[in-house]
């Protein structure tokens, strides 16, 4: 039978089950041979906290939501046209998410009476008319994988643990995705245990197979290759990206570059990242608490290092002290914060932009920080690069605030040519700088007011560090009201004095009312939504902010230069109520704290309402 096959410009596919069914991987292996295939995609995992989650409940969901198309796109989309539903928590924690007319395939091998009864189900979906607004295709995933695989030697279980494969191979027939990735990923994953290996191939081919000679799919679906900008690319999440930029930092600057950092979630990865680059010159430390990860990161600092330390919300919290002694001793230091969703653990697998008020505020006495948020997965890498220039130019920490949906997000990646990354290296100092030749470890430079790097061990360069306030030039202990007066001043103004580029604003015709103002992973949806509103004939300005201290110089500039401006977080109105102190503009805020990232619908609609209050006024 010769299958129909549909050209379509774009998909998104949900995988959902157990925490224990790897859609995790599944997901990532369908966004593999996806990225291998030319498509332009972007991806949302979203995964319970806890390690094993009640199996069949709820709260045990995990999904992984992948959006490929042939033209160029910003989030991972806003509705699955496709869910792939392992078991009945899969299927009822998601359903709501399905438009109608969706496809939902469901492993009917799990619709069990009594894993119906563990989420509420009366009667099986599968069986009545509930599920009449979609397309359901009931297939036994299961029993399926375990007869393809009854020739292995293998057990019963491991034999079952195999239908995400199977299930893999179905949706990569589906969509045309190729295989041959996938195959070598298996072998080298269970290199070790080679029987694993062969029937998680089986499984997958089995699962091709059956799409391709089933009469439950008549048609198969094709999404042809993206129109990208000439170059390499290769799909990349944020953590990983994050992870070269600061290798790509260290290389730039010609400084060795020391992580010391404490694993927590969902910033971990970069630190296993890192681990991975020893031929770099690469160090990280993986210290027994935040504290002692921080205050390595710093001492590194002090012996001419690019130190570096990583960690999600709490940890930033314990970290300040330390990120203060940083601050009065001026050394170079990146804390990199993977926001989470918080107060306290909170959702810490779930994403936020909640941390923007600590970052700016969170330490004792005058003590700023420059702040770069990155814009998406693959920005990470250039925010870090950008960071550490900042960090080595002005000799100071520096924050850099990215979140769980880039983290773990995924997207193509342009790989930079190594000519066109910046030059950031610095001087040491390494000869006496004061009239009477004798060393003056805070004399200032005059453009940047960034004082001397003089590593430890320099002949003629000894002078003192601590966190007591130091006197202006010599570093001696001050307790002058006047000398600590300049000192908090000095530091403010060098933070002030950075330079960063100007805010870009987006305005076709330059004629628009309502600007839309974003930073961090705000982007994509806000930049979808901006699509959404041009396309049905409206008119909108957009712009985001990549450095938040210190703020552009033409940030007050633009804000007033419309009627209304839109700013949405997902906070409560952190950065909004900055802007509104400092530029007296009446900042619209939309707010969402729902541990996910905004879809491009929910805000065309917020833009439109906001556009339609103005044209009635």
């Amino acid at each position: 039978m010769t299958k129909q096959v549909q050209q379509l410009d774009r998909v998104i596919i949900r995988f959902a089950g157990d925490s224990g069914d790897g859609m995790q991987l599944t997901g990532d292996r369908f966004t593999a041979g996806t990225a291998e295939f030319g498509n332009d995609l972007s991806t949302l995992p979203n995964f319970p906290a806890e390690i094993r989650a009640p199996a069949g409940t709820l709260p045990g969901v995990s999904s992984f939501q992948l959006h490929f198309a042939d033209h160029d796109i910003l989030t991972p989309g806003d509705a699955p046209n496709v869910l792939v539903a392992m078991n009945p928590a899969a299927l009822k924690a998601n359903l709501g998410d399905l438009p109608r007319g969706a496809d939902i395939i469901a492993n009917i091998d799990e619709f069990s009476k009594r894993n119906l009864q563990k989420v509420g189900y009366a009667a099986n979906p599968l069986e009545d008319d509930s599920l009449n607004e979609w397309r359901v295709h009931a297939v036994p995933l299961t029993s399926l994988t375990v007869k393809a695989l009854e020739g292995f030697e293998i057990s019963k279980k491991d034999a079952e643990r195999a239908k995400n494969m199977f299930a893999l191979g179905l949706l990569s027939w589906l969509y045309h995705r190729p295989t041959e990735q996938t195959i070598s990923f298996l072998q080298q994953k269970f290199a070790k245990k080679p029987d694993i290996a062969k029937a998680n191939i089986a499984a997958f081919q089995a699962g091709w197979n059956y799409g391709e000679t089933t009469e439950s799919f008549s048609v198969s679906y094709e999404v042809k290759p993206a129109r990208l900008a000439p170059g390499v690319y290769r799909n990349i999440s944020g953590n990983q990206a994050l992870a070269y930029g600061l290798i790509a930092a260290s290389v730039q600057s010609k400084l060795p570059l020391f992580l010391g950092s404490y694993p927590i979630t969902p910033a971990s990865d970069i630190l296993h990242e890192l681990s991975k680059h020893k031929r770099f010159g690469i160090r990280t430390f993986q210290a027994e608490d935040e504290i002692a990860g921080v205050g390595a990161a710093l001492g590194a600092a002090f012996g001419g290092a690019l130190g570096v330390t990583t960690t999600s919300g709490p940890g930033v919290a314990l970290k300040a002290e330390t990120v203060g002694l940083a601050v009065t001793t001026e050394l170079p230091l990146i804390i990199v914060d993977v926001q989470r969703a918080g107060p306290s653990t909170g959702m810490p697998t779930k994403t936020e932009q909640t941390d923007l008020l600590m970052a700016m505020f969170g330490r004792n006495g005058e003590s700023p920080v420059p702040i770069v948020a990155p814009l998406s997965p693959s920005d990470c890498f250039d925010a870090a690069v950008e960071a550490a220039r900042i960090a080595v130019k002005y000799r100071t920490p520096v924050m850099l605030l990215s979140d769980g949906y880039l983290a773990n997000g995924s997207e193509p990646w342009r790989l930079p040519e190594v000519a066109d990354l910046p030059d950031i290296s610095q001087e040491f100092t390494t000869e006496p700088n004061g009239e009477g030749g004798e060393f003056l470890p805070f004399k200032r430079d005059t453009e940047t007011l960034a004082r001397p790097w003089a590593i430890p061990g320099t002949a003629g360069l000894e002078h003192r560090i601590g966190g007591i306030e130091k006197a202006d030039g010599t570093g001696n202990i001050s307790y002058d009201p006047d000398n600590h007066d300049l000192m908090v001043r000095t530091r403010a103004a060098k933070i002030a004095g950075i330079d960063v580029p100007d805010l870009v604003v987006d305005d076709p015709e330059g004629d628009a009312k309502v600007l839309v103002i974003g930073w961090g992973s705000t982007y994509g949806p806000i930049a979808a939504a901006v699509r959404r509103i041009r396309r049905n004939g409206g008119k909108v300005a957009q712009t985001h902010l990549r450095h938040l201290n210190p703020l552009p110089a033409n940030t007050g500039e633009v804000l007033k230069s419309y009627d209304k401006v839109l700013l949405p977080e997902i906070n409560l109105g952190q950065l909004a109520l900055l802007l509104r102190a400092r530029y007296l503009v009446d900042v619209i805020s939309y707010n969402r704290v729902r541990g996910l990232p905004f879809k491009a619908e929910e805000l065309a609609g917020v833009i439109q309402d906001v556009i339609d209050s103005g044209d009635r006024q």
